[in-house]
């Protein structure tokens, strides 16, 4: 197997480990239903909404009076 002649210098070496520092933050569109910041083409994570429709109904919360009922 080849082996460099020459080491690396570490500013060479450092250059190319920094290159995936530089990545851009996703780029983020407004839900159409509720407002809140998603990404293109997914579902949005606080509504459930799609393309203007349901997809994922939200989970209702649980009270405290639902919770001691399950655990009569």
């Amino acid at each position: 197997m080849p082996n460099p002649k020459r080491k690396h210098t570490p500013h060479r070496r450092d250059c190319r480990r920094s290159a995936n520092s530089k990545l851009d933050a996703p780029n983020l569109g407004k839900c159409l239903n509720c407002g809140a910041a998603k990404l293109s083409h997914r579902v949005c994570p606080e509504c459930g909404f799609y393309n203007g429709r349901l997809i994922v109904p939200k989970k209702a919360k649980k009270s405290a009076e639902d919770i001691a009922e399950v655990n009569r």
